[in-house]
């Protein structure tokens, strides 16, 4: 896929990293990639990869930002003026000596007092992580469209970035599939609220308060008001559009279930949090794909039956920072289903809306199956996702766990 300027994958920008060292090592300038005359020679300290205390004197092998490895060099502490590396250093030896049996760090060879080579190591990975990382946040936040920063942490393991992943903001629909985002008709009100428009026009009871929240039941449909629409960018009608409004971090949980999302901010009960979006296939492609799925134990299958079993989302490759959210039996999180532009009743949107105060700092999670705080009766509408094949078992850790995912 060609990466448009200004819009680089993660493994763009270490292609870039690449070519400046190439630059500078053969002293060649080059304006795209920011290598002119004036910093052809600059040196920046990267990270720190090892350190040794030789004739009583202190030193710390340095990466050069923007050189290749081959020229980092050992360099007296005094010469450091990089406090921030200097504590994540220590901070990343201290987590690895932390570790079971991993010794005091420290060996003695030739009378140099150097760090044991698995703690260099440790080090250096940590460092390449954290750049990759990094690199990874902004790029999400790159292409994200609304106005909530997004945040990345790994303070768990070695893992990267994820392989294979490409965020979007809207569904991405496959071949063969036709999706209309263009409304045929919008409403003329003066005041939306009062009103209660496009809700209205659909058979519908108006989905929000005045606040913004939501205060319709799960299964009932929200109809929002649409590009056609009279009324502008504040209309009370327009929630799910704008966007999470919430700084959001995807981080690596301590409990085996890989990555995550957290708020690092309070969100009210029945409040908008997010869209769960990915690539939109039929039905019968989400069972091939189901088969190849559950070997793997993912579950990223969400099928679309508001009004019919024609179409499923899959965020495997395609999504937002839904595709990070993890499953709970006991959720904050609830599902809704949303028409805005495209009033095609197979096609819903997905929102996502919390079902309780959520402290800030506190891991965001829904129900696969959409039970427990969902209503069950007779009329509601199911929206759990795709059916899985092979039995994954649960590690939410609620109280009311039913064991399984599916």
């Amino acid at each position: 896929m060609a990466a448009k300027r200004g819009a680089w994958c993660v493994p763009c920008l270490a292609s870039l990293e690449t070519l400046q060292e190439l630059c500078r090592k053969d002293k060649l300038t080059c304006q795209s990639i920011g290598i002119t005359k004036r910093n052809l020679d600059n040196y920046e300290v990267e990270y720190l990869c090892d350190y040794k205390v030789e004739e009583g004197m202190e030193y710390y092998l340095v990466k050069w930002k923007g050189w290749p490895e081959s020229t980092s060099s050992w360099e007296p502490r005094r010469n450091l003026k990089c406090a921030s590396l200097l504590k994540q250093f220590y901070t990343d030896q201290y987590k690895y000596l932390s570790q079971p049996k991993a010794g005091n760090g420290i060996i003695l060879k030739n009378n140099i007092e150097a760090l044991d080579p698995a703690v260099a190591e440790y080090i250096v990975k940590k460092a390449k992580q954290r750049i990759a990382l990094a690199r990874w946040e902004e790029e999400l936040n790159r292409k994200k469209t609304n106005n909530a920063r997004i945040f990345v942490e790994n303070t768990v393991d070695l893992e990267g970035p994820p392989v294979d992943f490409y965020y979007i903001n809207d569904y991405k629909a496959s071949p063969g599939i036709n999706m209309t985002n263009e409304a045929m008709v919008g409403c003329e009100c003066t005041d939306c609220f009062v009103e209660n428009c496009c809700a209205a026009q659909a058979g519908v009871k108006f989905a929000y308060n005045q606040d913004g929240q939501i205060r319709i039941q799960p299964g009932q449909p929200i109809y929002e008001c649409n590009s056609r629409c009279k009324c502008g960018p504040e209309c009370p009608d327009r929630v799910v559009q704008k966007g999470t409004p919430y700084p959001l971090c995807i981080f690596r949980t301590n409990n085996g279930r890989g990555w995550g999302v957290k708020t690092l901010q309070k969100i009210k009960k029945n409040s908008f949090v997010m869209e769960y979006v990915g690539e939109v296939i039929t039905s019968e492609e989400a069972e091939r794909r189901g088969q190849l799925y559950d070997h793997k134990g993912i579950t990223y299958l969400f099928d679309l039956d508001y009004d019919s079993d024609e179409f499923t989302v899959d965020a495997a490759r395609y999504g937002n920072v839904s595709h990070f959210v993890n499953h709970s039996c006991d959720p904050n999180l609830q599902v809704f289903n949303v028409f805005i532009d495209n009033l095609d009743l197979r096609l819903p949107r997905i929102a996502l809306f919390s079902t309780r105060f959520i402290k800030a700092g506190e891991e965001l999670t829904f129900d696969y199956q959409m039970k427990g705080s969902v209503d069950l009766s007779s009329e509601y509408i199911d929206i759990s996702p795709a059916k899985k094949r092979a039995r994954t078992t649960c590690r939410c850790g609620a109280t009311s766990c039913r064991g399984y995912l599916n």
